[in-house]
């Protein structure tokens, strides 16, 4: 049986189960088994970034569940690397930046709500919905996201991504709203549909921001926001023809 090498003592205590060389008071052992399954953990990492296969996609995925869990105030790299399993110098090596993987979690959470608007849209394909009613219903998927994906949604539109520009974050929110000025479009021919379309997103956006805080059922006493989706959409878009 090989024995422990020389120049590794903490080790060589830990398998022999000896505390000779240990002062009074000591506990050697649970010492000696903190050191072995750090440096255990520790190659593990290295191996891991070593290999290198999927780390990119497990960094992301590691953030989004993150961001889902405790918020965008949460997506350090150091906690984003410890999840994942990594040194917390490894994201660098595919993230340079934090922005950069910061945008790279909000990219997800773009393709998800275009996803949740392209289904919409199949939908209203299939009852052939007018503008005004895609319009309805697109709003109902931007605020059913922003309230059940809120750290996320918060981590989107987040001033500093969108201006810095990291991996085109701010070309893939475009689309959206891209979406929201044709239809607005064909209800409103002739207008400036994309000053109609801003003024409607933003009436939007505060919604979705102080529901979450509170302060729409504290200042209105109501919660729901569909009056508030209806009365905003009047005033922007006209009102609805009445339903036969």
């Amino acid at each position: 049986m090989s024995q422990p090498s020389p120049q590794d003592p903490a080790r060589a205590r830990h398998h022999s189960g000896t505390d000779a060389d240990a002062g009074p008071g000591v506990d050697t052992g649970t010492d000696a088994r903190a050191e072995v399954e750090a440096e255990v953990e520790a190659e593990a990492r290295a191996g891991a970034e070593e290999k290198g296969d999927g780390l990119r996609e497990r960094l992301v995925r590691t953030g989004v569940a993150l961001v889902d869990a405790e918020g965008a105030q949460a997506l350090t790299l150091r906690e984003i690397a410890r999840r994942a399993g990594v040194s917390h110098g490894a994201p660098r090596r595919w993230f340079p930046t934090h922005l950069d993987l910061l945008s790279a979690i909000a990219r997800e959470g773009f393709a998800e709500l275009a996803a949740r608007v392209a289904e919409a849209d199949r939908e209203a394909d299939r009852t052939d919905a007018g503008p005004r009613e895609r319009v309805e219903t697109l709003t109902r998927v931007y605020l059913g996201y922003a309230a059940e994906r809120r750290g996320m949604y918060e981590l989107m539109f987040r001033h500093d991504l969108l201006e810095s520009g990291r991996l085109g974050l701010r070309e893939t929110s475009l689309p959206l709203f891209a979406r929201l000025a044709a239809l607005v479009a064909e209800l409103r021919p002739g207008t400036d549909a994309v000053t109609a379309a801003g003024a409607l997103w933003a009436n939007l956006h505060g919604l979705a921001q102080l529901r979450h805080w509170g302060s729409l059922s504290l200042a209105t006493g109501s919660d729901d926001p569909a009056p508030f989706v209806r009365a905003a959409l009047d005033a922007h878009l006209g009102p609805a023809e009445p339903t036969r």
